[in-house]
């Protein structure tokens, strides 16, 4: 089972950069996508379902912002929209696809980093978030949550990690909920599993020639029950091109 998640920033941006000719020669079973900045008016047929793919879309009532998707090869089984919680379903940020005993979400977390009234959104969402994430663990399913959570967990995870522990993204309280995740609810950073030490980025501001000098953040994540965490045989981070201002993270599980 080959998965990717992707923040891309806009669907149509990425359309017109190439994602979807890239996309076609990957061969994923599924794949995660974030920010689709886009309502059903304006999806073409491709960006609704590629070919060879089924095609699912949780779209924010405010136009032009974050959005999730999922295409997977398989017809899910059921699919869930949103979380059950209105002033964060009306954002777009929580997908999950059913197959059998396997849960796959395409998760987008809200940014704080806009200001102190987004920062406040961000840990009410995680405040009501965790227990879902407790109680997914707790159901038996093998659970796989893909996305942008808007965190980079340990200093690994960011290049300029000391300029960057009172900022949205990097601060103690973000952390310590990943690590509470990790450490106490049983869930595993699979990137993190396949490479313990490896100093690797997702995201790039736009500012500052971030990306020439890999000044990045390791912000998107594919984090799964231990059993499905077990099964992953390679990670890796597409950068060779560019859809948006994250890259691509695809990561190969065995059946």
């Amino acid at each position: 089972m080959r998965v990717i998640t992707l923040n891309l920033n806009g669907i149509r941006s990425a359309a017109s950069k190439g994602f979807y000719d890239w996309l076609a020669a990957q061969d994923a079973d599924v794949v995660c996508l974030q920010e689709l900045k886009a309502q059903a008016a304006d999806m073409t047929a491709q960006m609704l379902a590629p070919d060879g793919y089924h095609g699912f879309h949780h779209y924010a009532e405010k136009k032009g912002y974050s959005g999730v998707g999922i295409y997977c090869r398989r017809k899910p089984d059921a699919v869930i929209q949103g979380l059950g919680i209105p002033v964060f379903d009306a954002e777009g940020r929580y997908l999950e696809a059913q197959f059998g005993n396997l849960s796959v979400v395409s998760l987008y977390l809200p940014s704080g980093s806009s200001g102190e009234e987004r920062q406040t959104v961000k840990f009410r969402f995680m405040e009501a978030f965790l227990p879902h994430l407790v109680a997914m663990k707790r159901s038996g399913r093998e659970i796989l949550l893909c996305g942008d959570w808007n965190i980079a967990h340990t200093e690994k995870d960011l290049k300029n990690w000391k300029g960057n522990k009172k900022n949205s993204g990097f601060l103690p309280e973000e952390r310590a909920w990943l690590t509470t995740l990790f450490d106490e609810v049983g869930f595993v950073d699979v990137f993190r599993r396949v490479h313990p030490e490896l100093e690797a980025y997702t995201w790039w501001s736009n500012r500052g020639q971030a990306w020439a000098k890999d000044v990045g953040w390791r912000i998107d994540y594919q984090i799964a029950t231990p059993a499905l965490a077990d099964k992953a045989t390679s990670a890796a981070i597409y950068k060779a091109q560019r859809f948006s201002d994250h890259a691509p993270l695809a990561l190969d599980y065995r059946d």
